[in-house]
């Protein structure tokens, strides 16, 4: 099989879809894997090193699209590279359909095979997603700490705190991967962190990694309009595979926050839990609304791309692997996680939850011709 590995163009996307090891052990098993120049400079992975790794460089993006049969990706395609995007082909990128009708339409037309990082799922959870949850979760937290101070328009609290003087209180809403490696920076930093969860037994193993150092709290409206007026620091983490993320935090709760406080909606690319959150970039990353500095960055591990590219390229090579091997129809037959993943296939929606969240028709990968 051709594999496309293209070079990212969001803003501020420094990572790449796959590292030398995953180029030298496709090729080992006779496949072809294309690389636009410079796709792995942003991660400090020159062009000869993927050459050595046996990989074939080509000069444009077009190149990639035109001749691979998998082209790999980190985030989805923009409206400039919809007119590459090949008729019959299998993407294997993030996609976010939720937020995307456009998207899910050009993907449609042109009967793309299309497979979300962040809805391929096992029965032990997300794989794909897990890892860039762990960097953003761990990163939102001390860019957090960096905005709060006075001249970035927050608080001028130290999140610490010193002898005689507050710490920064941190209330993290949604307690999975996200949630809980925010949690860890923050106690880290010696912050005063409360979890809202709305699954108890979550909570439980909360409680459990840090007895008597992190607060609990069932997530309803009333706990979370408490939490959300005491909050420095808002971590919003909360994610459903395929959905639109669900309002949590309404706009009256940010106006009742403390001047110079800061939200950071890691969902964001899903809409959000944050009534007043919009995307932003890594360039212009906050705005101010209420008073409050909202952070909505929707590609966050995009700042550290070399400890992000090698953790995902770790998690994505399987998949890349079997679906080269076997063919997609194959290999999306005998994975069931691969299964879970397809969004779109032979111009149908075939994820529940995206079809359900943009009001599409939905058809099942099996029913699908």
């Amino acid at each position: 099989m051709i594999i496309g590995v293209p070079k990212e163009i969001k803003e501020a996307e420094y990572r790449v879809a796959m590292v030398p090891s995953g180029v030298r052990a496709l090729v080992e098993k006779g496949h072809t894997v294309l690389v636009e120049k410079g796709a792995g400079t942003g991660s400090g992975i020159q062009d000869d090193e993927y050459v050595d790794a046996g990989a074939r460089l080509v000069q444009a993006a077009a190149e990639v699209y035109s001749q691979a049969e998998l082209v790999v990706k980190v985030k989805e395609p923009l409206e400039e590279e919809y007119p590459l995007l090949r008729e019959g082909t299998t993407l294997f990128t993030f996609l976010h359909l939720a937020t995307k009708k456009g998207l899910a339409r050009v993907l449609l037309e042109k009967k793309i095979t299309a497979i979300g990082y962040e809805t391929l799922e096992t029965e032990e959870g997300l794989p794909i997603l897990k890892p860039m949850s762990e960097i953003a979760g761990r990163i939102s937290v001390l860019l957090a700490s960096y905005f709060m101070q006075k001249h970035m328009g927050g608080r001028g609290l130290l999140v610490s705190g010193v002898p005689g003087v507050e710490r920064a209180r941190v209330i993290v809403i949604g307690g999975g991967t996200v949630g809980l490696n925010a949690a860890r920076t923050a106690v880290g930093l010696y912050a005063d962190v409360t979890v809202l969860d709305v699954d108890a037994e979550r909570l439980r193993a909360v409680d459990a990694l840090f007895p008597g150092r992190v607060t609990t709290l069932f997530s309803n409206s009333y706990n979370v309009e408490q939490a959300v007026k005491g909050a420095d620091i808002l971590v919003g983490c909360v994610h459903i595979p395929g959905l639109r993320t669900p309002r949590i935090v309404t706009e009256d709760m940010v106006k009742a926050m403390k001047k110079g406080s800061i939200i950071m909606d890691v969902a964001v690319d899903q809409g959000g839990c944050v009534e007043t959150i919009r995307a932003t970039t890594h360039s212009e990353p906050v705005y101010e609304l209420h008073g409050i500095l909202h952070y909505g960055v929707t590609n966050i591990p995009g700042a550290v791309p070399r400890s992000s590219t090698f953790a995902l390229a770790n998690v994505t090579l399987p998949y890349i692997q079997a679906i080269a091997d076997a063919g997609p129809r194959e290999a999306i037959g005998k994975d069931r996680a691969l299964q879970r993943g397809v969004n779109t296939m032979g111009g149908c929606i075939t994820h529940p939850n995206v079809a359900r969240t943009l009001g599409m028709e939905y058809g099942p990968v099996e029913m699908v011709d």
